[in-house]
């Protein structure tokens, strides 16, 4: 950054997916910042624009549709309704929050490929892929599964396995099979075109280590690693139905890759907003851009997304990049496949009107340079021991009594002590601070300076005890409750970037119109016999069976996931010993084995069962050869009612145990027996 002035602020917000709701770990890492951020600006009286948008392409969708068997339009439009919707209730200040599947995101993105097109930016190169003939189409890496090369884990998709968390390609899986068909792909040719990021290594080293050495320690260390390893072409195109045409003749049936529209998704949703103006916020040296985002975004933001900005020509570069590390939940991961979360249309059905507490608590743990852990103890200390105890005791006493004593008007302030003096000295030294935190992105800091701008407050009206005082001394109670409440409007102002329903109640209270920042630090905010408004509570306790009620909710979600993800199948029906008893399970001798024609996957049998032998049909023939059970014992039902399948007749079943993964074993006893011997 340097020294430079900038004319205004440009700031982004990840664009989360829209295949599902969002949860306090997308708070906590990027709204809820980029919003302290953006009305700290706003505060200051800085020209600012605040830009999100749902990211409504990409195979999570289509993934999502297909299971609910419906479109991914479908899914995009419910979901970006209910993410939007979240984010209005936390008060999550966009100047626009649109959608990547819009019109104008179509043109503008395919606008900018086009002209990286045009100007020769990228390779084209034909590749082998996998190809699910059956569907008829190429297999994104997230429509491949097979068994991880390094776990084992059967269930690995073709870019991570999520066992053991190594990232993969799809060739790399064995026994790959399409989710689609569950057939096994085969490898196809395709073209694609690549943006050839190993050409603007030396220009990204420049401008990342050596120009913006400012950056955050952990975005920082992360571009290095990157660059240090060495970058390498990047396709820019995918085989799928969904998404943004490339706009090249030839390319039918191939989609922008998702990770090159979505941050294109900044400039369209800024151009919807301003169509005349967007180019100011886009293409002037004066504006300020600052990408919002999470660790797992560093990457596009960091390397990828400029490269693109930078070979198209006309448009800025980011100033920075304050990315957040990981929120945990309870100690894990949170896992949206596994409902391991909080989310927040849930928190707010939970918790009504209580969305600052939220915010609070995602500031004071803030993952800014490690993953953090949230927990719902925390959660409840946090507002307890703080915002109940500190701010809105503050708040409500200095209240309270200036009602009590001065029929709710501001008292005049008479003469100073040294005391009052030094606790208005210490609020000014914490404005100063303040601003040097939210100037350098470190949030949970400038917040934790803002309480104790309430801490100040609390000790001074505890130490000065006007309620004492009001027997003897009404003026000296006077200057008292004047001094708490300047402070009380100050703390409206402090608070207001990260507590916005907190500090409009505290306006409404103190009967005051919104402050600007330039205020903050100043003891005149309230003319002596200003009429207050009506005093309310700022925060409630919250009881420990609120608390509890959600510890589990989590702890019922982790025992049914602990359930699902057991490879042993749960206990049938009971049943009673005679029903067991009904059944005639004998051992007999394969004589002979064959295929059944037409019929992959069964074989049929004919076994010795010392009553003059008969035929079983069993679908097995997927995990077996016929050579390999000729002449070996099984165990099988003898008096099952006869059945035809492909028209030959079955005289009872051979018992095999299923894994898991669905493969089979056949039932064999460890010494041999006499054929027809009984199973008991």
């Amino acid at each position: 950054m340097g020294n430079k002035h900038f004319k205004r602020t440009l700031i982004t917000t990840a664009l989360p997916y829209a295949n599902g709701p969002v949860h306090i770990g997308h708070l906590a890492g990027v709204y809820v910042p980029a919003d302290i951020y953006a009305r700290y600006l706003r505060l200051k009286g800085e020209d600012v624009l605040m830009i999100g948008g749902s990211d409504e392409h990409g195979v999570p969708i289509t993934l999502r549709a297909k299971k609910e068997g419906v479109t991914p339009q479908d899914i995009v439009d419910r979901f970006h309704y209910i993410i939007k919707k979240s984010f209005e209730d936390f008060g999550i200040s966009f100047d626009i929050y649109s959608r990547t599947s819009s019109e104008t995101h179509h043109q503008v993105a395919s606008g900018i490929f086009r002209t990286l097109y045009d100007k020769g930016i990228f390779i084209e190169k034909t590749s082998e892929q996998y190809y699910d003939e059956e569907a008829g189409q190429f297999l994104a890496d997230r429509y491949i599964t097979g068994t991880c090369p390094h776990c084992g884990n059967e269930n690995a998709y073709g870019d991570q396995c999520e066992a053991c968390g190594t990232s993969l390609s799809p060739t790399e899986l064995k026994n790959p099979r399409s989710t689609i068909s569950g057939n096994s792909p085969v490898m196809r040719e395709t073209k694609h075109w690549y943006l050839p990021l190993d050409r603007y290594e030396e220009w990204l080293r420049q401008w990342i280590l050596e120009e913006h050495t400012e950056w955050k320690s952990n975005v920082y260390g992360q571009c290095k690693s990157w660059l240090d390893m060495g970058l390498q072409p990047r396709a820019v195109s995918r085989d799928l139905d969904w998404g943004i045409p490339v706009p090249v003749e030839g390319a039918e049936g191939k989609v922008l890759y998702v990770w090159f529209d979505a941050p294109i998704g900044y400039i369209s949703n800024t151009k919807e907003l301003l169509p005349d103006d967007w180019e100011t916020w886009w293409k002037d040296d004066e504006t300020r851009l600052i990408h919002f985002i999470g660790k797992d975004n560093i990457v596009f933001h960091c390397i990828v997304f400029p490269t693109m900005l930078k070979t198209e020509g006309s448009y800025i570069l980011p100033d920075n990049v304050p990315a957040n590390e990981f929120l945990n939940l309870e100690g894990d991961k949170i896992s949206t496949s596994k409902n391991w979360a909080v989310w927040l249309h849930e928190y707010l059905e939970d918790f009504p009107g209580k969305q600052d507490v939220m915010r609070y608590v995602l500031t004071a743990n803030a993952p800014e340079t490690k993953d953090n852990d949230f927990t719902w103890k925390d959660f409840q200390a946090r507002n307890n021991n703080e915002l109940l105890a500190v701010f809105g005791n503050f708040v409500n006493r200095a209240l309270v009594l200036t009602e009590k004593y001065f029929d709710g008007k501001t008292p005049e302030c008479n003469e100073l002590t040294d005391y009052d003096k030094d606790t208005l000295k210490e609020f000014g030294e914490v404005k100063s601070e303040m601003e040097r935190l939210l100037d350098t992105f470190h949030f949970r800091d400038a917040q934790k300076e803002a309480m104790n701008l309430a801490r100040i407050g609390n000790k001074y009206l505890t130490d000065t005890e006007p309620w004492k005082l009001a027997k003897t001394d009404m003026n000296r109670v006077a200057t008292i409750l004047n001094v708490s409440l300047q402070i009380t409007a100050n703390l409206a102002i402090a608070f207001e970037p990260f507590l916005p329903f907190s500090s409009e109640k505290l306006y409404n209270m103190l009967n005051l119109k919104h402050l600007t920042w330039e205020n903050l630090g100043r003891f005149d905010l309230l003319a002596p016999g200003r009429q207050l408004g009506k005093t309310e509570l700022l925060f409630e306790k919250i009881e420990d069976e609120i608390v509890e009620k959600q510890v589990q909710k989590l702890l019922d979600t982790r025992k049914a996931n602990e359930s699902a993800n057991s490879k042993v199948a749960p206990i049938g029906e009971t049943i009673q010993y005679e029903d067991f008893m009904k059944l005639d399970i004998r051992v007999g001798t394969v004589l002979e084995c064959t295929k059944v024609p037409k019929a992959d996957k069964l074989l049929q049998f004919k076994i010795d069962d010392g009553l003059g032998g008969r035929t079983i049909i069993s679908g097995i023939a997927g995990y077996y050869t016929p050579e390999e059970l000729v002449g070996k014992q099984v165990c099988f039902i003898a008096n099952l009612a006869p059945r035809k399948l492909k028209g030959i007749e079955s005289q009872g079943m051979i018992l095999s145990a299923e894994n898991a993964d669905g493969s089979l074993a056949v039932i064999m006893p460890q010494k041999n027996v006499e054929a027809g011997s009984m199973v008991k």
